[in-house]
């Protein structure tokens, strides 16, 4: 099922240096959230920080709490392992496994979970493969390796490889950065499609698919360089992109900075 994701009062740390200052939203099951704003001001350390892959780097650490179906996912006792198998993530660029198969990326995530029967690991490469778009113009070529396909194609690879293990949430870290628009586009016809599965919440600096995509929205930004991300404001895109209710949001969404 699709999970609640609550965040109330988080600021994420890289040693002193604080990236983001105070964060609180909720984004509900089965919807699509985008974040917007400048250049570092906090929205992939956000993002990041959901399913606990900032930590990946000395010194990380959060405060406040980020929960999960009201699930506290930094709490002691809580499997980091869990949380990342819970909770996918896509990145900026395409990043299939080079040295394996179409069908090998798909089901890399289910191999490294312990599942070694064929006929699961093909269900599961069908079953994500469709899910993605992809099955129809790959399933001649499942040996074929993965590093081959084009970049929209790697990318709907990637997504595909992150639903295989069933995730409640899907993170998605400026997916259509490198891809050209018709690749685009078949990106975020699949995002409509998987937030009746997922929830689903996306960085992008393309303020035009923010509001094509999502439900709702989150501006974040900064005072100055130095100073740490703050989210300013949070609402239904329609609302966001219609009549903002701060005027910082108002600028960077008209142009007038960002």
């Amino acid at each position: 099922m699709a999970k609640r994701i609550e965040a109330s009062n988080v600021s994420s740390y890289y040693g002193s240096f604080k990236a983001i200052d105070n964060v609180s939203m909720t984004v509900e099951p089965k919807t699509i959230t985008a974040l917007i704003g400048p250049s570092g001001c906090g929205k992939s350390t956000f993002l990041r920080s959901i399913n606990r892959m900032h930590e990946v780097l000395p010194n990380a650490r959060i405060e406040g709490r980020l929960t999960i179906d009201d699930q506290n996912i930094y709490d002691a006792d809580v499997d980091i392992t869990a949380v990342r198998r819970m909770i996918g993530m896509v990145f900026q660029r395409p990043n299939p496994f080079p040295t394996m198969s179409i069908y090998e990326n798909a089901v890399a995530g289910l191999k490294l979970n312990g599942v070694k029967k064929r006929s699961v690991l093909d269900d599961a490469a069908e079953k994500s493969l469709r899910s993605a778009n992809l099955w129809d113009e790959v399933k001649d070529r499942l040996d074929r390796p993965g590093a081959g396909l084009s970049g929209g194609q790697q990318q709907r690879l990637c997504i595909a490889r992150t639903i295989a293990v069933e995730p409640q949430v899907v993170l998605m870290d400026e997916p259509c950065s490198a891809l050209d628009p018709i690749s685009t586009l078949a990106i975020e016809d699949l995002m409509f499609k998987l937030k009746d599965s997922f929830t689903i919440i996306i960085v992008t600096h393309n303020m035009q698919q923010a509001a094509r995509v999502s439900d709702k929205t989150g501006f974040f930004s900064i005072d100055k360089t130095g100073d740490p991300g703050r989210l300013i404001e949070y609402d239904y895109t329609q609302k966001i992109f219609s009549n903002p209710s701060q005027k910082k949001t108002e600028d960077y969404i008209t142009g007038r900075f960002g």
